[in-house]
């Protein structure tokens, strides 16, 4: 079945980087788009980037833009989101997701926590 498992997360301070990583099975991974998800406290889940099947085309929200890098590795089943000059209001559960014939898959989510 289609498994997702995010990693990397933790607390830093703001200025400071994180890089998060989905693990992904069940599924022909280089065939899909991947996503980004966070979601902060008290807030409705939002979209952060994705990336296309072949990793040649990305796409971000503008408050991560400039800021957070998406890549994925075909060969390794993996898709990475390196967050730089992270910020307070970068606090959240950070998921990935992928969508396959309309049908929404995610994991279980890793926590981010900015803070001096």
């Amino acid at each position: 079945q289609v498994q997702l498992v995010e990693s990397g997360g933790g607390l830093v301070r703001p200025g400071e980087s994180l890089k998060l990583s989905c693990a992904t099975s069940g599924f022909d991974f280089s065939l899909y788009y991947m996503s980004w998800f966070r979601q902060g406290p008290g807030k409705e889940r939002e979209f952060i980037a994705h990336i296309n099947p072949r990793g040649d085309y990305t796409n971000y929200s503008d408050s991560v833009k400039g800021r957070f890098t998406i890549s994925r590795d075909n060969a390794k089943d993996t898709s990475d989101l390196q967050m730089n000059s992270l910020k307070s209001e970068d606090t959240g559960v950070y998921y990935c997701k992928v969508e396959i014939y309309g049908s929404e898959y995610w994991g279980q989510g890793t926590q981010v926590t900015v803070s001096s």
